[in-house]
């Protein structure tokens, strides 16, 4: 039945032992989902996120959840260099390892060129593809240094492919996610690491709707073949797949989710 969202995935252990850091983890939007998605596969994970308070409040539900010892926590922000490599640095000290990188961070905002200013278009791309990089450069850096192989899997979007009225920053941007990581995966997998993407239509999450207005969101949803938008879960269980053995072939490869019609 379209329009209505299917049974919630159980965790099977796909993810057992592993270490994983979750950037723009807080609150319930896809970066949040992933984080709980990651524990229930059975990974320990570092979640970090630019806003302090949402951060705390994520980590101390997810301890109480799944274990105070599986779950850390560190704010960063992805435009500051020194925050992104004091993230991955608490990552291998709390758990001597680094198995597991998805970089949620990004930035969206709606302006017609006409009227965007530079400081609109720098912030976007800093946010959202200069962060992807530092976060990836950052990852790639202590797999390397490990030898032991790892999987990073950086958020992109359909916009990135599709043109959309007022999206010109966030389109580029997620372009240069894409771009980014096909060109990362062909120079990780000399030392057995693995870099993908997820593409992602439609995900609804309170964020989303305070950016958006809702004869856009609407329009958005009309245009997916279930009739609904995605729930956050549903992304995240292609990272997890991404994330996991059941991928071990796949690198630079960018998976839409998506039920979208042109």
């Amino acid at each position: 039945m379209t329009g209505t969202p299917p049974p919630y995935v159980p965790g099977h252990g796909l993810l057992a032992g592993r270490d994983a850091v979750v950037t723009a983890a807080a609150g319930a939007g896809i970066g949040g989902a992933t984080a709980r998605r990651l524990l229930e596969e059975g990974a320990r994970v570092v979640v970090s996120d630019a806003h302090a308070r949402r951060l705390k409040e994520s980590e101390a539900e997810l301890a109480a959840e799944f274990g105070a010892d599986r779950v850390a926590a560190l704010p960063c922000d992805v435009t500051d260099e020194t925050q992104v490599a004091a993230l991955f640095d608490l990552a291998v000290e709390r758990h001597g390892r680094l198995d597991i990188v998805v970089n949620n961070a990004g930035l969206g905002g709606t302006a017609d060129l006409v009227d965007m200013a530079d400081e609109q278009w720098d912030k976007v791309l800093d946010v959202t593809l200069n962060g992807t990089f530092r976060c990836t450069r950052a990852a790639l850096r202590r797999m390397k240094e490990a030898g032991a192989g790892g999987v990073v899997v950086n958020n992109a979007s359909v916009i990135g492919w599709r043109a959309q009225k007022g999206q010109a920053h966030y389109a580029a941007a997620k372009a240069g996610v894409m771009a980014l990581t096909r060109c990362a995966a062909l120079e990780a997998a000399e030392y057995g690491v693995r870099v993908n993407a997820v593409s992602p239509s439609l995900a609804m999450h309170p964020h989303l709707v305070k950016v958006t207005t809702p004869e856009l969101l609407e329009e958005l949803t009309s245009r997916e073949a279930f009739g609904r938008y995605a729930e956050p879960w549903e992304v995240a269980n292609v990272i997890v797949f991404l994330a996991s053995g059941y991928s071990s072939y796949l690198t630079g490869e960018v998976l839409s989710v998506s039920s979208q019609h042109p």
